[in-house]
């Protein structure tokens, strides 16, 4: 499978992959942000899919009971969370 399309931008552009890598080691260190990751892999875990290498994840849809589904499909979701949705536009 190849690159996508910001992992091609990144290689090609050292300076924004450095912005990017600088704004993401803040992110993650908020405290909620460190909640939230802590919660995910306790539920997959519990779902018994964590680090197992099944490319399954446990989806996240806010207000719905957890259920497993691919990574892929998870991770490039449009309509799990509201944070999913405004960094991935609308749907067309």
């Amino acid at each position: 499978m190849g690159l996508s399309r910001s992992a091609k931008y990144y290689r090609d552009n050292p300076e924004a992959r450095k912005k990017k890598n600088a704004y993401q080691k803040v992110f993650n260190k908020k405290k909620g942000e460190s909640k939230r990751r802590v919660e995910l892999n306790r539920l997959n875990r519990l779902f018994g899919t964590y680090g197992n290498g099944d490319n399954l994840d446990v989806s996240h849809h806010s207000g719905k009971k957890p259920r497993l589904e691919s990574q892929s499909k998870n991770r490039g979701s449009k309509t799990n969370t509201p944070g999913d949705k405004k960094a991935r536009g609308k749907k067309k």
